[in-house]
């Protein structure tokens, strides 16, 4: 780990954590609340489109904050306000003609994302919707917001910042249980409709607080005019553009599955659950490693020191495997315990634990083509170079309508199912790996054409033996340790989930280190 990387890591790590286990809080409740029932599942349905533009366009590692952190870096804080404040009154003014155009088409928008719902969890998926809009044109300042933070090093501020909304979701829910509204008349505010309040609230206050934050370090520049720093303003907007579609792949792909996954009662809350379980410690990951790697990709780029970083960009892949492989054997091996320990309580009952262990199982082995593909994207990102991915997003989304399809047991309509493979809603997760897996190839091999080569050999023996270690791992684990879980009680079961998380840590750190594919150090990350 590079000396920019061990200066930041720490700030990153600790704000985002917060922020996961706010957000872990907000889905016990959530879980405890409203189990994998209707209202949740139409929820899912809901927060498909808003959820999209706050996670690609709003989120860390978005197209917004990583244009805008490319872009305004190297510029001083008053032409990086400029930019800032032309960027943000366009693209606000975009998403709100878009937001009210979803308003008023919501009822058609689920029909067409989910057309085998009922007509129940049609419409309180409607309902939430149209609370919902509002966030569309949020989104788009938070991104830019983001960007602009990171750029001065505040990462701590904007790892933090998106667990506002989840703990505005924890208060509405206790509100919620405290005054027990759900069974008088306002029924339909408090219950179906909770959720999306409580999202949108948490994403106004989010919104607030990083107005402020961005105005304190000198970044909001009201006064600016339109006909300054136009070239870095259109270096911006092409960046967003593309972006919004490669980076956000796996999103994309959300639309068709939960299309698919509306065949299937409680399915989108399932894949909700499940993939929050591995999105926490995922998003730790990415914040951490690749994150303080974009800046500095970006200084390599305008430094043309295209040996720099490709070193940096090797040293970034290994730390990606080796992390990853971790996160896929420790799921695999305990993800009854994890479901159990997490979720199985109030109307979350044992049948919708066993529906979540498959789907976290699944969630599991695509793990590392997530992150690797994450970082391969910024790589793009970083040196300007996204057309590529563009191009490869479109690609991506066809074979994930395929494999999806197919997963499910080819299935068309009056002529019932053509393949013999029908895993359910594994199915769909399984897809969205393949794709992955995929996209994860063509990225690296086109590396080349950007001056890039990457020792494909050498990286694959490495995460041969990353992989071995943990098969050997979870084979020790599960033999000696799931013996010994005999715990009654959550508080047991948590001392067991502790005592395992570290043993399953130690012995895949000496097996790698054993096998020389770990270059880790805890002396590089003190402060």
């Amino acid at each position: 780990m590079n000396l920019f990387l061990k200066n930041n890591v720490f700030s990153i790590s600790f704000g985002t954590s917060l922020s996961k286990l706010a957000g872990c809080i907000r889905q016990i409740f959530i879980a405890a609340a409203f189990g994998v029932g209707i209202t949740y599942d139409a929820f899912n349905y809901a927060y498909i489109i808003p959820g999209f533009l706050l996670i690609i366009i709003g989120g860390i590692n978005g197209p917004l904050h990583n244009a805008i952190v490319a872009v305004i870096t190297p510029l001083n804080k008053r032409d990086g306000g400029i930019i800032l404040t032309q960027v943000s009154i366009k693209l606000s003014i975009l998403l709100i003609c878009l937001a009210i155009l979803i308003y008023f088409n919501s009822n058609l928008l689920i029909e067409c994302l989910a057309p085998n719902l009922s007509d129940e969890a049609k419409s309180i998926a409607t309902y939430q919707l149209r609370i919902l809009t509002p966030c569309i044109p949020l989104s788009g300042f938070i991104g830019l917001s983001f960007g602009a933070l990171n750029s001065q090093k505040k990462f701590f501020l904007s790892s933090i910042s998106p667990s506002i909304t989840s703990v505005t979701t924890i208060f509405f829910i206790l509100f919620s249980w405290i005054f027990k509204q759900e069974n008088t008349s306002s029924n339909f505010f408090t219950y179906s409709g909770l959720l999306a309040f409580a999202t949108l609230t948490g994403t106004l206050i989010q919104f607030v607080f990083q107005i402020l934050e961005i105005n304190k370090i000198g970044l909001l520049r009201l006064e600016s005019t339109f006909s300054l720093l136009k070239d870095d303003e259109r270096r911006i907007f092409k960046l967003i553009i593309p972006g919004s579609i490669s980076s956000g792949l796996s999103q994309i792909n959300v639309f068709i599955d939960m299309f698919f996954a509306s065949s299937f009662q409680g399915a989108a809350s399932g894949l909700a659950y499940g993939n929050f379980l591995i999105q926490a410690p995922l998003g730790i990951l990415s914040n951490s490693l690749i994150l303080p790697l974009l800046p500095k990709f970006s200084r390599l780029t305008n430094d043309k020191d295209i040996r720099g970083l490709q070193k940096k960009l090797i040293s970034g892949i290994e730390y990606c495997f080796l992390t990853t492989i971790f996160l896929t054997g420790f799921f695999i091996t305990f993800n009854n315990e994890i479901v159990q320990l997490v979720f199985q309580r109030g109307s979350f009952d044992y049948s919708a634990a066993l529906k979540v262990k498959n789907i976290l199982i699944a969630y599991a082995v695509g793990i590392p083509f997530y992150l690797y593909r994450d970082l391969l994207v910024r790589t793009y990102y970083s040196i300007e170079k996204t057309t590529f991915p563009f191009q490869l997003s479109f690609v991506g989304i066809i074979l994930n309508i395929f494999f999806d399809w197919f997963l499910v047991g080819a299935p068309i309509k009056n002529f019932g199912n053509l393949s013999p493979y029908n895993f359910g809603v594994v199915g769909i997760i399984l897809s969205s790996v393949l794709v992955n897996f995929t996209v994860c190839i063509f990225l690296s091999l086109n590396l080349r054409n950007e001056n890039l080569h990457l020792p494909h050999l050498n990286l694959f023996k490495k995460i041969s033996l990353m992989t071995l270690a943990a098969l050997i791992d979870s084979t020790i684990c599960f033999t000696i340790l799931k013996t010994t879980n005999n715990f009654n009680s959550n508080f047991g079961e948590f001392l067991f989930m502790i005592f395992a998380s570290l043993t399953f840590f130690v012995i895949y750190f000496l097996l790698t280190k054993c096998m020389k594919v770990n270059n880790f150090k805890f002396y590089k990350i003190k402060n």
